[in-house]
């Protein structure tokens, strides 16, 4: 576990789900598709756990709250001799601690955490309705080299 002020980086717990899914809920994007209460988050959160391909990480604050959470996904693939990618996902960071170096310290530790796995790049989205976060990621050296695209079934 990595340190950062008063938060804890760990993976996360079975029982960190309810807070987990409150802080993706509390946020303009969030609003319309969580639904906090579902059980489907626990299944959800069981497969990630049982896939050694994925890592749930939090930020856990000392009162028992979530400040932020991370999706960290491995990714295997022949392509560049069959290098191993690893993808960010579901980034939130809780508006109490936006602006404090937390987001900048948490994506470092899981680039860290990427290596550590042997992953040869790391690569995001970001929701185009989010200018201020695609200048972050471009601050921690992300290049918007590849156009996304996203098709809902």
């Amino acid at each position: 576990m990595q340190t950062f002020e008063d938060l804890t980086l760990r993976q996360a717990r079975d029982v960190d789900v309810e807070n987990i899914v409150l802080l993706l809920a509390d946020d303009p994007l969030g609003q319309p598709r969580e639904r906090p209460g579902d059980p489907a988050y626990m299944l959800a959160f069981q497969a990630l756990e049982d896939d050694p391909n994925n890592e749930l990480w939090v930020l856990a604050a000392g009162n028992g709250k979530i400040a932020g959470v991370l999706q960290l996904t491995f990714i295997p693939g022949l392509s560049r001799l069959g290098a191993l990618r690893a993808m960010i996902e579901s980034v939130r960071v809780g508006d109490a601690w936006q602006g404090k170096g937390v987001g900048r310290w948490l994506f470092e530790q899981m680039i860290a955490r990427a290596g550590e796995r042997g992953a040869v790049l790391v690569q995001l989205t970001s929701d185009k309705a989010r200018p201020e976060a695609i200048r972050f990621y471009e601050s921690l050296g992300f290049v918007a080299s590849h156009e996304g695209f996203k098709l809902k079934l």
